[in-house]
């Protein structure tokens, strides 16, 4: 794990690029980054969880988040839980954490 504190967000090398820990809220009032919880990125999203619509929902999120195409990311665990770790193809955890960084400062 690239981080230990519950505070920091938990990323894991992998070798098409880097596992991330997501936790969806989906029917959220807005969509978006909403912050950190135990080591996970909190993704808001209006989609309810039914029929894939929220993960379809979180993963457009993040592609806007880290400006990667939606096919660069992929959910590799957790498709039917709140919360789930999300493959990011091409990028390493530094690009990875800098693109968050960057995205919240907006």
């Amino acid at each position: 794990m690239a981080s230990s504190s519950p505070n920091e967000l938990k990323l894991q090398e992998h070798p098409e690029g880097v596992l991330l820990l997501i936790r969806a809220k989906p029917r959220a009032k807005r969509a978006g980054l909403l912050g950190l919880r135990e080591g996970a990125l909190v993704v808001g999203v209006t989609a309810p969880p039914e029929r894939g619509k929220a993960n379809r929902a979180v993963l457009e999120v993040l592609a806007r988040a880290l400006r990667v195409p939606p096919s660069d990311l992929e959910i590799v665990q957790g498709e039917t839980h709140r919360e789930k770790r999300v493959l990011v193809r091409g990028l390493s955890a530094g690009e990875v954490l800098q693109r968050l960084k960057d995205e919240r400062s907006r």
